[in-house]
């Protein structure tokens, strides 16, 4: 029998993304809400009970309902795209590649805490070097990223989009989050093994799809004898034999003379760049990725995938 996939929430951004990934695959059954039920309380709590693996692609408050709902079904397996859950101890998180146990974690799970799109990038950096010991008690880390404007959902790609909107955004880039307070930071904090937590500037760019995460760092506060070779080494260790994340080699690294956001928009990769000057004082290191795909919908499948292999 096909296991029963429903995307709670399938006709927003990330929902949508999640049903295109979807599209011609025969060995799932996928249950859909029609968009005109889609406040139906009743349907959708029929169809959560009667999913396997149950996608939430909701508002916070609205998956913690949806949770609710399945609360006596241990049927029901559930991966949480909203922000509600990912610090939760009793929920696994959903970023595969984040240690060698990780993806037996995620097959084993209920569930399943889908990362956020800047965390991704940014835990995909911070943690190797946690654990190699390079990055040491204390630093004060710092996260700088821009991201492709889909990632605010519905009401900010009309913004973008529709120029008669009358909080219509005419910038071509923009920085936001100025009070410091994101919401991303407690899981950046807590899964990138950091003692404090990081400052996060956020910002988006006035192109639909992609990401840039930066971490820059300086080498004479990091663990002694650290250089570029020795931090892009830990990542070269910690990510062998992954297929979704790849360190680009520091000679192709060395001839680049920029990084396009939206490289790979459309595509649930992810690249780690380490740029600086051998010899030099400090190091930058770059996760690119797409927001929509490793940072979103292409990590919900990758999940699902993991939790129907077990």
């Amino acid at each position: 029998m096909k296991p029963k996939i429903f995307i709670d929430g399938e006709h927003g951004t990330t929902g949508l993304q999640i049903r295109v990934r979807m599209a011609g695959r025969t060995d799932l059954e996928l249950l859909s809400i029609p968009e005109a039920e889609r406040r139906n309380a009743a349907m959708r709590e029929d169809l959560l009970n009667s999913a396997d693996v149950a996608i939430l692609c909701l508002p916070d408050d609205a998956s913690r309902e949806a949770v609710a709902m399945v609360a006596g079904n241990n049927r029901v397996r559930i991966i949480d795209t909203s922000t509600a859950h990912r610090v939760a101890p009793d929920w696994a998180y959903g970023f595969a590649e984040m240690d060698k146990a990780q993806p037996q974690r995620i097959r084993d799970a209920r569930h399943v805490a889908n990362p956020g799109c800047y965390p991704t990038g940014a835990i995909a950096l911070i943690r190797p070097l946690r654990q190699a010991g390079i990055l040491p008690d204390g630093y004060p880390v710092t996260v700088n990223a821009v991201s492709g404007y889909t990632g605010g959902g519905k009401q900010m790609i009309a913004q973008m989009e529709d120029d008669q909107n009358p909080d219509h955004i005419g910038a071509p880039h923009f920085l936001y989050g100025l009070t410091l307070k994101h919401k991303h930071v407690p899981e950046m904090k807590m899964h990138g093994l950091l003692e404090r937590a990081p400052v996060f500037s956020p910002s988006v760019g006035k192109f639909a799809q992609g990401m840039i995460v930066q971490v820059p760092l300086y080498l004479e506060d990091l663990a002694a004898g650290a250089t570029l070779e020795t931090i892009h080494r830990a990542l070269v260790d910690h990510y062998a034999g992954q297929s979704i994340v790849e360190v680009v080699p520091l000679d192709e690294s060395a001839k680049l003379a920029r990084i396009d956001a939206t490289e790979l928009a459309g595509s649930d990769a992810m690249k780690l760049f380490v740029f600086g000057t051998k010899g030099g004082a400090h190091v930058n290191l770059v996760a690119l990725l797409d927001n929509l795909g490793k940072g979103a919908s292409g990590a919900a499948v990758q999940n699902m995938d993991l939790m129907l292999s077990a």
